[in-house]
C-alpha cells in the first residue's frame, strides 16, 4: 500500500523551510510521497492575509516540479470551508482507498489537537507524524506524545516563517534565500504581499 504524508498549510508563500521539512520526512519514515495540501482557509487564521488560493497552489506546483515524490493538491479547494481535517481525510480515504494516509504537524499543533473537530477519531484512525517546532508555551501533551499513532521526527528546527517573509516583502527586503527560485521569480515583478 502506498503511504502518503498529508502536509497541511496555507503555503503564503512555500518556503525552503517547507521542503527541507518534506524531504527530512521522505528520506527518514517510510512514506512513499508527501502531498502539499494547500488550504483555503485555516479555521484559526483570519483570511485577509492569504493570497488567492490558485496563486499559493500554483506557486507549490511551480516549487514541486522537480521533486517526484512531492506533489501540490488542491483537494480541499473542492471541500466545504473553513477546512477541517478529519473532513479532507475522509473524502481522500473514499477517493484513494488503496493509498493510506498519514497527517504530517508541528509539535505546536498537538497543544490545540483537542479543539480540532473530531480530534479523538483523527486521532484513533490516523497515523501523525510529528515534527519538533520552537514555540512559546508549555511543552506537548505527554498523552499525545506517547499516542500508539503519533510518531515524533527529530528533523531539524528550521526558524522561518511565511509571516515574517510577507513582512520582509511588503519592507522591500531581500527574501531570495528563504524562498525556492520558483517562487522568487513568481513573486519578484508582482504586487503580491506589498
Amino acid at each position: 500500500m502506498k503511504k502518503i504524508g498529508l502536509f497541511f498549510g496555507s503555503f503564503n508563500p512555500i518556503h525552503i523551510g517547507h521542503l527541507i521539512l518534506a524531504n527530512y520526512i521522505l528520506e527518514n519514515s517510510d512514506m512513499n510521497e508527501i502531498w502539499f495540501v494547500v488550504s483555503p482557509q485555516n479555521p484559526f487564521k483570519e483570511k485577509k492575509s492569504l493570497l488567492k488560493d490558485h496563486n499559493r497552489l500554483d506557486m507549490v506546483q511551480l516549487t514541486l516540479k522537480n521533486y517526484p515524490n512531492m506533489r501540490a493538491s488542491n483537494v480541499e479547494f473542492s471541500l466545504p470551508t473553513p477546512s477541517y481535517t478529519i473532513d479532507t481525510l475522509v473524502y481522500l480515504h473514499e477517493k484513494y482507498p488503496e493509498y493510506s494516509f498519514s497527517l504530517i504537524m508541528g509539535e505546536d499543533n498537538l497543544e490545540n489537537l483537542h479543539k480540532w473537530k473530531n480530534s479523538e477519531i483523527l486521532l484513533k484512525n490516523h497515523h501523525i507524524i510529528v515534527y519538533p517546532r520552537v514555540f512559546e508555551g508549555k511543552k506537548a501533551d505527554s498523552r499525545y506524545l506517547d499516542h500508539e499513532n503519533i510518531s515524533v521526527i527529530q528533523a531539524p528546527i528550521i526558524e522561518l516563517s511565511a509571516t515574517e517573509i510577507r513582512n520582509m516583502i511588503k519592507e522591500g527586503k531581500n527574501v531570495r534565500p528563504m524562498l525556492p527560485p520558483e517562487v522568487f521569480e513568481y513573486l519578484d515583478g508582482s504586487n503580491f504581499y506589498k
